[in-house]
């Protein structure tokens, strides 16, 4: 009984998705952000890592920008893309309809942020491919911790988006309201600039941060050097701010237009 429940749900989920998917492919804007600028990010940070001084670090400029261009793609193609779908949804009252059908909220939520999901998916992949080829980066040395990593990192992002959101007045100016976390994630998670070369106080302080822990764990998955104590700091810490994201969603997300 239980496994026809089970597939009659992920069949509602990948219905909704499909409908989203094709609401994301006429939104050029959309597109813009969520492929092209994750991508094109990294090219513009290159020149910056290359006059760091990684020297006694254990790090290069391929598992510094490797792990940062992920972290644009979850910044970009996951979160702030899925601030403005679910805005967006809301205010033409999608979500609302949706609610007064067969599904539950759990399932409208991962539906709609479905394709946004899996376009940071493929391109973590590809950016994980073209910067081991490009930068002559190795085969990561525990290639769990970089897989555990991404996919808490897809779904911190995607519940950090749906908590903006609900304080997210108008389509507009969904992307004002995500940028105060896309320019801390940038400077302070590790995407741009490593820990490493942050003082000792200020890196304490940043590995709080939402998105540390999971550029932490990418990181330690190439280069092999993260501790077992290490490994499970950042995992509690990905896993408290995803629980945080679930408590708020519950709490503060809207279905309904703000008025």
């Amino acid at each position: 009984m239980s496994a026809v429940v089970d597939r009659v749900v992920v069949g509602r989920v990948k219905a909704l998705a499909r409908a989203e998917l094709t609401l994301f492919g006429r939104s050029r804007g959309m597109i813009v952000t969520a492929v092209f600028v994750p991508l094109v990010l990294p090219l513009s940070v290159r020149t910056a890592i290359d006059d760091m001084d990684l020297e006694g670090t254990g790090l290069s400029v391929g598992t510094v920008l490797l792990p940062g261009a992920i972290g644009f793609s979850l910044l970009f193609a996951v979160y702030s893309a899925l601030v403005g779908v679910f805005v967006g949804r809301r205010e033409e009252l999608v979500l609302k309809r949706l609610r007064t059908g067969e599904l539950r909220d759990g399932e409208i939520l991962a539906g709609t942020a479905l394709p946004a999901l899996t376009t940071g998916l493929a391109q973590s992949l590809l950016l994980a491919v073209g910067c081991t080829v490009l930068l002559d980066v190795p085969a990561p040395k525990a290639p769990h911790l970089a897989v555990v990593g991404l996919l808490l990192g897809l779904a911190v992002s995607a519940l950090l988006a749906a908590v903006t959101a609900a304080f997210t007045r108008t389509t507009e100016s969904a992307q004002v309201t995500a940028l105060p976390l896309v320019l801390v994630a940038m400077v302070g998670s590790g995407i741009t600039v490593p820990l490493e070369l942050l003082p000792d106080r200020m890196a304490s302080v940043c590995e709080l941060l939402p998105l540390t822990p999971v550029i932490t764990l990418i990181r330690g998955g190439w280069t092999g050097e993260l501790s077992a104590y290490e490994t499970i700091g950042a995992v509690l810490t990905a896993l408290a701010w995803a629980a945080a994201g679930v408590f708020a969603v519950g709490r503060w997300f809207r279905w309904e237009p703000r008025r």
